[in-house]
């Protein structure tokens, strides 16, 4: 299959595929071979504001379809998702560089989400209030319900496109909100192939949009117009203060997953097999390019020699290479201009006194080996705030357990993070200091449980997704009283 055979490339607005107002494209590269696979429109500022027209027209008429109704539509989605389960997983991995049992794995992930949302959304029950117990209101009946809010603008990276779709879009549409949906320009392919599922499966062409364009005009406009009700962005942490600083204008509910440096600390007691295990899972899965996986490795001194040796022995096995073999574990980054930026973090780390132990060279375009940084200060850059977004281990140590919080502590970001000990008196102590919307013991931080409130502390976001809060979170309470009814 080529992605050219389908031409996938295409704006949806008001249910129909085209091209964008003055004709203009950009390219869609494979990473691991940097050939032209698609292209895609440049949506203009009047084909966005054309599909925010659409989409308010679209709430209205999907807010007024029963749940059991979207509920039928929704579920019909996933068994589509399950039917082309393989065409999907091979355009992601065409268009991303991960391995193709990830994207595969990604797929399950969306048909779990959206099956998950649309069954809570039969269950987004009100409350109805004794009001005899307010003086002055015996007479009363009062009651709450839960509406959907109006349109969501959801702008999306390109590293987990069908999960953070399914997070975002999944609990919208169930709640009865319309959706129009910036995908990222290096991977925005499955998620066309995705709407025009969505499509077929019922949801009305007006009740949700795509437009692919640059951030600095589908993004800003979407961030910034009073047409639209709710903000939804993953990306980096400058991006989304942007994006806030936009959305505030309008006071349109606003949630943000970005950046992360994420902790995983290893205890003089811990199983050293099982850390290592996980901290080189966490650090290459999506070929290193995760928000909320572990990239700082915090040791403790008395173990570090061993540590070292079985992590440098375990990457070993894993290999590099074309991410539609099935033996490859570790694919492209997504761009060159990833690749070299990922190099050049690489270098500064050396420059700040830190040591190449394994890696760190740039192979044929977008592969860069992973890579193992000894000797890192905790002072240095990439021991604090600089993220790394590729396959890199930066070795940091410690003496005792308040100097290992406090190294984890030390950032801007608290995404997520991990701590391995076998005593759980130790764990849960570390786990209550560290400074992370998320904490995993004895497991990658890079965690995320359907129902979990994930989001993160400081630089790291604002709000939370999750099936145990987002259906929440994309509706509005409304408070509705009868007067007088008893006597």
């Amino acid at each position: 299959m080529t992605t050219q055979a389908l031409n996938l490339g295409k704006l949806i607005i008001d249910g129909k595929s085209r091209v964008s107002r003055d004709g203009q494209f950009a390219d869609v590269l494979n990473p691991a071979t940097n050939e032209v696979i698609d292209r895609v429109p440049l949506a203009t500022p009047e084909d966005v504001e054309e599909a925010l027209d659409a989409a308010r027209k679209g709430f209205k008429i999907w807010a007024s379809t029963p749940t059991h109704e979207r509920y039928d539509i929704l579920f019909r989605f996933t068994h589509l998702l399950e039917k082309h389960k393989s065409e999907l997983a091979e355009i992601l991995t065409l268009e991303n560089g991960k391995p193709l049992f990830q994207s595969e794995a990604e797929v399950d992930t969306g048909i779990r989400l959206f099956k998950g949302f649309a069954e809570k959304s039969k269950s987004l029950y009100g409350i109805s209030a004794p009001l005899d117990a307010q003086a002055g209101l015996e007479k009363d009946i009062f009651f709450t319900r839960r509406e959907p809010i109006g349109v969501m603008g959801a702008i999306l990276p390109f590293n987990f496109p069908i999960d953070l779709f399914s997070h975002k879009v999944a609990p919208a549409l169930a709640a009865g909100n319309a959706v129009v949906i910036k995908p990222a320009m290096e991977a925005p392919l499955t998620i066309i192939r995705i709407t025009e599922l969505l499509h077929e499966a019922g949801v009305p062409g007006s009740t949700i949009q795509i437009l692919t364009g640059r951030g600095s005009t589908v993004g800003e406009i979407l961030a910034s117009s009073p047409k639209v009700n709710i903000v939804s962005m993953t990306g980096d942490t400058q991006t989304g203060i942007r994006v806030a600083r936009n959305a505030a204008k309008n006071l349109s509910r606003t949630f943000l997953e970005l950046g992360g440096n994420d902790p995983l600390i290893a205890f003089d007691d811990a199983d050293i097999d099982e850390a290592v295990e996980h901290a080189v899972f966490g650090r290459t899965w999506a070929n290193g390019q995760c928000c909320c996986a572990n990239k700082r490795i915090i040791v403790q001194k008395s173990i570090l020699d061993d540590f070292t040796h079985k992590l440098i022995t375990k990457l070993k096995g894993y290999t590099l290479g074309n991410p539609m073999n099935p033996g490859t574990k570790i694919g492209p980054l997504i761009n060159e201009k990833a690749a070299n930026t990922v190099k050049k973090q690489i270098e500064h780390t050396v420059g700040q006194g830190a040591q190449l132990l394994y890696g760190g060279e740039r192979i044929d375009n977008c592969f860069l080996t992973p890579t193992i940084l000894g000797n890192v200060g905790k002072e240095a850059d990439v021991a604090r705030d600089l993220e790394i977004f590729g396959p890199v281990l930066p070795i940091i140590t410690f003496g005792d357990d308040n100097e290992a919080v406090e190294i984890a502590n030390n950032s801007i970001y608290g995404l997520s993070g991990s701590v391995f000990t076998k005593d759980i008196g130790r764990a849960m102590n570390t786990a209550y200091k560290m400074e992370t919307g998320q904490v995993a013991i004895n497991g990658t931080g890079l965690y995320r449980p359907d129902a979990a409130q994930f989001g993160g502390y400081k630089q790291s976001g604002l709000g939370r997704e999750g099936l145990s809060v987002t259906l929440e979170e994309m509706t509005q309470v409304k408070n509705i009283a009868i007067r007088n009814a008893l006597y």
